[in-house]
């Protein structure tokens, strides 16, 4: 007892400190840095409030009428679309160069068996959903079962799935009256509605309500969690007991079927079914749309509401140089400098973390 009592004397006069980290030297600029690390998505909304109050002063007030928001928002709805599905897939630190074809087959055999075989709209949705998560999964279980490369898989793949949308469909395109009288439902997201003086159309709806429920899912589920941890280090997340190569399949899969939602929004904005639409830069544009939204191309960090707002960046530049009049050619140069503006500033924020 003794004893005891002696050995919580000396106890008495010990440090009672805990360790901490100092972190009060840290320079604004580091703040910064640590800020931007912990809210990926702040970069992209500084970017853009900052292209929106420039072209605000440049232009005057009509820019920020909400006929030309609104307008903004309709132009880029299904680039947002592809841009989720996209993210979904670069989080894991892959790539999909073959999301805008499996976007336009998905909305070729929507009209096709609505309109060219007669069968109820709903079921020709159905089956536009179900080719482009099977698109997904092809692509999904290339990369994840047979370990190659994901920008190899992709790029083979768009070619496949691009050659059967033309040799499937003979490059004929279904017509805005032939939609509007048979299939009527495949022009559901053109509706619109009135929202005080905006004008909204259901397709836009529908990009902020997959982009909120995807943000949810990525971040208060398991399953959200273990896709930024294949994407940050495959090998430790399968030493973690996860199932890297399901988690793989699943991302690839729900990605193409998201791309089948955005055929049918397409179908919504454009009126027709065009096979030729295939040609057009998607892909490219969902990237853009991703990369510019601070998405890192390495894997494993980044905000899927930071894509909506770097396909609003894109939207807010290119609106408003058309009303500047300037020649189209400066919306793909600053285009391409937001690109290596947003890697370069990624790859400074991720040294927060070496």
């Amino acid at each position: 007892m003794t004893g005891t009592q002696e050995f919580e004397s000396v106890l008495e006069g010990s440090d009672k400190n805990v360790a901490s980290f100092e972190n009060q030297d840290l320079s604004l600029l580091k703040r910064a840095q640590h800020f931007l690390h912990s809210t990926p998505a702040a970069v992209p909304l500084i970017v853009l409030l900052l292209a929106i109050v420039i072209f605000g002063i440049a232009i005057g007030g009509r820019f920020f009428s909400s006929y030309t928001l609104t307008l903004i928002l309709q132009q880029i709805a299904i680039v947002g679309i592809l841009g989720a599905a996209q993210t979904l897939v670069i989080l894991t630190a892959g790539i999909d160069l073959s999301i805008g074809v499996i976007m336009v087959i998905s909305s070729v055999i929507m009209g096709n068996v609505a309109i060219t075989y007669g069968i109820p709209t709903p079921i020709a949705v159905v089956a536009g959903l179900v080719v482009g998560g099977l698109c997904g999964l092809l692509n999904g279980f290339l990369v994840a079962y047979m370990k190659l490369p994901p920008f190899i898989v992709t790029l083979g793949t768009w070619n496949i799935v691009m050659a059967t949308n033309f040799i499937y469909s003979a490059n004929e395109t279904i017509r805005d009256t032939d939609v509007d009288e048979q299939a009527p439902l495949l022009h559901f997201f053109a509706a619109s509605f009135k929202l005080g003086n905006a004008v909204l159309t259901l397709g836009v709806v529908a990009m902020v309500l997959l982009v909120l429920l995807l943000w949810y899912v990525l971040n208060h589920t398991a399953w959200g969690r273990h896709v930024y941890a294949v994407g940050d280090d495959p090998e430790a997340a399968k030493l973690s007991g996860i199932q890297t190569k399901k988690v793989l399949l699943t991302v690839y899969a729900v990605s193409g079927v998201i791309a089948g939602l955005a055929a049918w929004v397409s179908i919504g904005r454009n009126g027709s079914v065009s096979p030729s639409s295939a040609v057009t830069d998607f892909n490219l544009q969902a990237i853009t749309a991703t990369v510019i939204g601070g998405i890192s191309l390495f894997g494993g960090r980044g905000s899927i509401l930071g894509t909506l707002f770097g396909a609003m960046i894109v939207g807010v530049v290119s609106m408003g140089l058309n009303m500047l009049g300037a020649d189209p050619q400066w919306k793909v140069l600053l285009t391409g400098v937001l690109i290596i503006a947003a890697v370069a500033i990624d790859q400074w924020i991720r040294k927060v973390s070496v």
